[in-house]
């Protein structure tokens, strides 16, 4: 397998440079700019006067070395907006034009890689955040998902990618990644196997994978990510923009099972082919082991690791303060084997404490974590930065926790719920128990900011399921909308999974009420 050295990509970032200096005198317009920009990892934002910059993280690992560099960026440029992405990724926001130039170009000697971050190109490669420390896992998939990133950067510059390609590894069923429902997922098994999923995806059109082979050999995986492309290649929409991924596939050949015969005969052709891409991982090793302290709390998991502890840390929003994240960042310099892990729900795990460590990075980060359930809810960047965002979604969250904390809600009467500022499901809402969608809705003649509410979705394999489109609710409405329900949840003495369950048509009824 051929390894791209991050150094390599160093002489393609002059044109960058370039382009964005035509950008910003304005000689550039904003369309031709962002269809450039993606391979690079960089958007303009809403507006056209700043820049962000997606940082890869493959399979969502955050080293201390990569943290370091984050912090200093964040410092030396003063970066005033984080923010951890659904894709495992940090986002830096609101960058001038040198600064976006010279973090991409010097994130190159930590490591960290900015191309193919957006645009037609494969995307940060997704793992289940625990990978490796995790006591239910099937087994340790993060070396493999390291390989297949590895991998898959060598179809950066590949003729005719789909519009995104979304990988994602899943250790256990609880599908953290969305591994069944990707453009192709590999999803452990007891046995130590992959079952391999392909052509799915949120959005427009969305579609729940197809299972296209089972019990593969963690040895073989690349195989099936080649024939991925070439099943692309022969069969995916180039001429429609908006068709131009994975999941329409399954229509264009007439089925899942169709599709799956397809992927199946491109998957031989790889295997005729005789090229070797087989590939050897060892799983996670993690030398250190606990010094006798212990920890304990809501936010302090214990590892499978004796001794070993792992912080949560979920900033609202999956936007940490730049104070908070560079502090976090010193901190971590300090503890052997720290590393930071990102999580498709904008969390952040803090993984390989002693019980002294994690008591004392739990502390740190207490004034800047969700303190609920529902303060872990995951929102996309929203339409003050996004040019595509329809709705301001991390405003509406922050209206939600407001109003929440004001009606002093018990822990788990709400339950997480996902917001997308527009169709795109950057905040995966139509696999949530409860989801949001930027909308309008008129009244009286006049255009109104709202959502359109989704009900009882779930990433969980085996129990996938779209959430159902309710209606739209007015985006003033919806906190009100919340504390009742978390009121109604809470009077009954149950959390909100049990109450559902009890109460099989109660989220309905209350949401009736409120939509427009």
């Amino acid at each position: 397998m051929n390894i791209i050295d991050p150094q390599s990509w160093k002489p393609d970032l002059a044109a960058f440079r370039e382009k964005t200096a035509a950008f910003y005198a304005g000689e550039l317009k904003k369309m031709e700019y962002k269809g450039f920009s993606g391979l690079y990892g960089s958007y303009a934002q809403k507006g056209g006067e700043a820049s962000m910059l997606r940082l890869r993280m493959p399979a969502g690992c955050v080293t201390k070395e990569k943290l370091a560099f984050t912090a200093d960026a964040i410092r030396k440029y003063n970066v005033n907006k984080v923010h951890f992405t659904t894709c495992q990724t940090i986002q830096l926001h609101n960058l001038g034009q040198e600064a976006v130039c010279e973090i991409m170009e010097k994130a190159l000697d930590a490591g960290i890689v900015t191309m193919g971050g957006g645009g037609d190109f494969p995307r940060n490669v997704m793992c289940s955040p625990l990978s490796g420390v995790e006591k239910e896992e099937y087994f340790d998939v993060q070396s493999w998902a390291k390989l297949a990133g590895e991998y898959l950067m060598n179809f950066i510059k590949a003729e005719k990618m789909p519009r995104k390609l979304k990988v994602g590894f899943s250790n256990s069923p609880k599908n953290l990644t969305h591994a069944t429902y990707r453009d192709l997922g590999f999803v452990a098994r007891e046995d130590g196997k992959f079952d391999v999923y392909s052509a799915g995806g949120l959005g427009n059109n969305p579609r729940f994978g197809v299972k296209v082979a089972e019990a593969v050999e963690p040895e073989n995986i690349l195989y099936y990510v080649k024939a991925m492309w070439l099943t692309f290649r022969a069969y995916g929409n180039y001429e429609n923009r908006g068709k131009a991924r994975t999941r329409y596939m399954q229509e264009i050949l007439g089925g899942a099972e169709n599709y799956a015969k397809a992927y199946q005969e491109k998957l031989q052709e790889v295997f005729d082919s005789g090229e070797d891409l087989t590939i050897h991982a060892e799983e996670t090793k993690i030398a250190k082991s606990g010094d006798g302290t212990t920890a304990g709390g809501p936010r302090i998991l214990e590892q499978k690791q004796p001794g070993l502890y792992t912080v949560v840390w979920h900033p609202i929003g999956g936007q940490p303060s730049p104070e908070m994240f560079c502090e976090l960042a010193d901190a971590l310099q300090e503890i052997s084997e720290a590393e930071m892990r990102l999580s498709p729900d904008e969390t952040a795990y803090l993984i390989n404490l002693t019980g002294s460590e994690a008591e004392r990075i739990a502390a740190l980060t207490e004034k800047d974590s969700a303190a609920s359930l529902f303060e872990t809810s995951v929102s996309c960047i929203g339409a003050t930065i996004c040019q595509v965002g329809l709705r301001d979604s991390q405003g509406l969250l922050a209206s939600c926790v407001a109003k929440v904390r004001e009606a002093d809600l018990p822990d788990g009467a709400l339950p997480q719920i996902h917001i997308s500022g527009c169709p795109s499901s950057c905040g995966t809402h139509q696999t949530g128990a409860l989801g949001f969608r930027g909308a309008s809705k008129s009244v009286d003649g006049k255009a109104r900011s709202a959502y359109m509410l989704y009900l009882n979705g779930s990433e969980v394999q085996g129990q996938e399921t779209m959430g159902q489109e309710m209606g739209v609710i007015l985006e003033e409405n919806i906190p009100d909308f919340l504390v009742e329900l978390g009121k109604t949840v809470a009077e009954n003495g149950m959390d909100f999974d049990a109450w559902k369950a009890a109460n099989p048509e109660g989220l309905e009824k209350i949401a009736a009420a409120y939509l427009a």
